[in-house]
């Protein structure tokens, strides 16, 4: 396995162990989901270019597109729950108090 390809396997570990164990606030799990998201999109702009393949060069674009549109949502949710509960905890989410 080559560094790079280690490099961004790890930061994709990473940030999904930073969201499975550090759900306290909303803005830290919103950033470790943004970090995954960078490392797939990192990994899908190496690929096609390791592999010669230019039928795959325009899912990296799509995939950034999908993670602005993911990034643009959680910050709405964020503002929404920091105006409607006073705090981004998520353990004052619950959506049986709906």
């Amino acid at each position: 396995m080559s560094l790079p390809h280690l490099s961004f396997y790890s930061a994709f570990i990473l940030s999904s162990l930073g969201l499975a164990f550090h759900r306290t606030h909303l803005i830290s799990a919103l950033l470790c989901l943004e970090s995954m998201m960078l490392s797939m999109y990192i990994a899908l702009s190496i690929w096609p270019v390791e592999n010669q393949a230019t039928s795959f060069a325009l899912m990296p674009i799509l995939m950034l597109a999908f993670s602005a549109c993911e990034a643009g949502t959680g910050l709405a949710m964020l503002v929404a729950s920091t105006r409607t509960h006073g705090s981004d905890h998520l353990h004052n989410l619950n959506l049986l108090q709906c």
